[in-house]
């Protein structure tokens, strides 16, 4: 039960070991980026608190804005990248970008001066990630190297953030910002080299990749449909994430170091599950084990509904790392093969992934609220993963009696097709 490429999409047959730019070089590049990404992202609140004085509403005020920088950067670099097929040189300018912003956040006199920073530079530096994957999908790669490609972002983050934290104690808020100039530097060198290499290689005279519009792939019913479903289960995953430190220590009654160690276990997990998903998704397509992953979410919300303590706490992580794998890992490359051009597709899911961060507010909200406190945020976490299926078994239940009916399944999400050939155009 595979989705096959759209059409114009590169098909990825090429064998690795004709991917210049994917065997040592990229995932460098998927290393360094990760781990800048793991220091900057959860210390930026702290640092715009340590250095300028910043309240919890001004951080929050800050920290809207620059996503919502991100958001529209996100939709815009990728996309005018696939026009060229040029991943690379936007990923140059990101680097640039990045160490501006921590250069400005250590030196900016104002805080209205460093959330400015955060807006025209942290926007446009955050689109690398998305560069990456686009880059690596239209060179070829198989879904089998970009899981391992995502399995290196997961591990950047397993010690990114205590790394980061080990810094900011020793050597103070500036110290962090200092190291990921140096990183952003080191990236930049490494992604001129990865230009140089690419340069030589057969994949420089391939054609940009071609397809429709955003404007037109955002009317597909696959991709309504894949929209709604990934928002949906993403969501979960940030709720849960979010609250496990206030259920670890109001319901629990547990130090929040345990809060640590459940999401460093999961984060851990992820990786040789992530690297286990090329090989099966090979052999039992990504929609099947988007769904297993699923059913171990689900799990994984109602056995926190129960949970009296540590072990439990703990060993439940390995249902919340297949559940998180499954759908951050597979989700992308499903995105690439609805959508079809590298950038856009990669411009989708990570903004889907910002829509669900969206989403689970209102259930960190509501759970919390309720009367199980923020155990009910993990129920509320639950019905999104059921209300997510539902999306999915909709649209694949409207394929089927299509095909039954002798009608075409073209623009839903099935096995074997997932958009609608159309007149290409990379505009």
């Amino acid at each position: 039960m595979t989705v096959s490429s759209a059409p114009g999409t590169v098909a990825p047959s090429r064998p690795p070991g004709d991917l210049p730019t994917t065997r040592l070089l990229l995932p460098a590049s998927a290393l360094l980026w990760g781990t800048q990404f793991a220091f900057l992202t959860p210390a930026i609140g702290i640092i715009l608190a340590a250095l300028y004085g910043a309240s919890a509403t001004e951080i929050g005020v800050a920290l809207a804005a620059y996503n919502s920088s991100a958001f529209v950067a996100t939709l815009v670099v990728p996309t005018r990248a696939d026009r060229s097929g040029d991943y690379l040189r936007p990923l140059v300018w990101c680097g640039v970008f990045t160490i501006a912003l921590v250069t400005a956040l250590a030196v900016a006199p104002t805080l209205p001066l460093a959330v400015l920073a955060l807006v025209a530079l942290g926007g446009p530096a955050g689109v690398a990630v998305g560069l990456i994957f686009a880059h690596q999908r239209h060179t070829g790669a198989t879904a089998d190297q970009v899981m391992r490609t995502r399995a290196i972002f997961s591990l950047a983050w397993v010690g990114g953030p205590p790394l980061a934290a080990f810094i900011i104690g020793t050597g103070g808020s500036r110290a962090v910002l200092w190291s990921i100039a140096g990183l952003g530097l080191l990236g930049l060198g490494l992604t001129r080299l990865m230009q140089s290499r690419h340069a030589r290689s057969r994949h420089a005279a391939a054609p940009p990749p071609v397809g429709d519009r955003m404007s037109v792939v955002l009317r597909r019913p696959a991709v309504i449909a894949l929209l709604a479903t990934f928002v949906l289960l993403l969501g979960s995953v940030t709720a849960s994430v979010a609250v496990m430190p206030l259920y670890v220590t109001e319901e629990l009654g547990l130090h929040v170091e345990w809060s640590g160690i459940a999401l460093g276990t999961c984060a851990a997990l992820e990786i040789p599950l992530l690297l286990s998903l090329g090989r099966l998704t090979a052999r039992f397509g990504p929609w099947r084990l988007v769904a297993l992953g699923s059913v171990a979410g689900l799990t994984y919300y109602l056995l926190m509904l129960t949970v009296g303590g540590q072990v439990v706490l703990v060993g439940g992580q390995l249902l919340n790392a297949t559940y998180i794998a499954t759908v951050s890992g597979l989700g992308l490359t499903i995105y690439q093969d609805v959508v079809g051009r590298p950038g856009l597709a990669s411009s989708l899911f990570m903004n889907t992934t910002r829509v669900g961060a969206i989403v689970a507010g209102p259930v960190l909200a509501l759970g919390g609220a309720s009367v199980l406190g923020y155990t009910g945020v993990f129920l509320g976490c639950a019905l999104l993963v059921v209300l997510g299926g539902g999306v999915l078994v909709a649209s694949r239940g409207i394929a089927r009696r299509r095909a039954h009916a002798g009608g075409s399944t073209s623009g839903v999400l099935t096995p074997s097709e997932g958009s609608v050939p159309s007149k290409p155009s990379h505009r």
